[in-house]
């Protein structure tokens, strides 16, 4: 990745994690995986801001220009938590509200429903795509794929699935189990994506999400592999 093969940016980057690993080991435990969670965001939202969404295996003379945007994104974060004077709650848990109903405001949505179901012990989001948006005056309807990870095994067809994947995924009777399904359920390391309209209503904070869960989902399916 680009970081990596940047020295100043990965020592920036590094900065960053030992601030912020430093904030969260100062909260409870629910409150800390919250704050993991939220910090994983971070990244995303990063990424989707320096256009490096998705761009892995991207050679990285294609990556270059996202440089400068990077390093002031850091810069931004680092800043963050330094004016915070090592109080967690003054960096973490803040923000109910997106500045636009965009992939970021999707982002927040979910982790906003996953914390309330607390799904971030089976499923962790790595990628929120926007896909199409209706936008008013006062109100926005934000059509997104979400890619998630399973970090512990959960039945198909569950609260936990329902909860916090927006969908049962039961495999047909009589048909072989696909690659993904184990006795407990999905395997540890695959792939969830599913496709869901968000609904947004415009504050005079920004743009709050008024999709309180997942269910029903637009479209489910589940990739084999990590």
């Amino acid at each position: 990745m680009l970081i990596c093969a940047d020295p100043s940016l990965a020592m920036a980057d590094t900065e960053l994690d030992s601030l912020v690993l430093g904030l969260i080991a100062k909260l409870k435990e629910d409150e800390a995986r919250d704050a993991f969670a939220e910090y994983a965001r971070w990244t995303r939202t990063r990424d989707r801001k320096c256009d490096l969404d998705d761009k892995d295996n991207v050679p990285l003379q294609e990556l270059s220009s996202s440089a400068g945007c990077l390093a002031e994104y850091i810069s931004q974060k680092t800043a963050e938590i330094i004016a915070a004077k090592g109080d967690p709650r003054r960096v973490f848990g803040r923000h109910v509200s997106s500045s636009l109903p965009d992939a970021d405001g999707v982002d927040l949505c979910v982790a906003q429903i996953h914390s309330a179901n607390t799904c971030n012990d089976f499923l962790r989001v790595s990628r929120v795509f926007e896909i199409d948006s209706e936008v008013t005056e006062q109100s926005a309807l934000v059509t997104a794929e979400i890619e998630m990870i399973v970090l512990s095994p959960f039945a198909l067809c569950s609260p936990v699935a329902s909860s916090c994947t927006g969908m049962c995924w039961n495999d047909k009777p009589g048909q072989a189990k696909p690659s993904w399904v184990t006795r407990e359920g999905f395997s540890v390391a695959r792939k969830l994506r599913i496709e869901k309209a968000f609904a947004f209503q415009k504050t005079d904070s920004g743009w709050r999400c008024n999709t309180p869960a997942l269910q029903p989902v637009d479209f489910g399916v589940a990739v084999s592999g990590p």
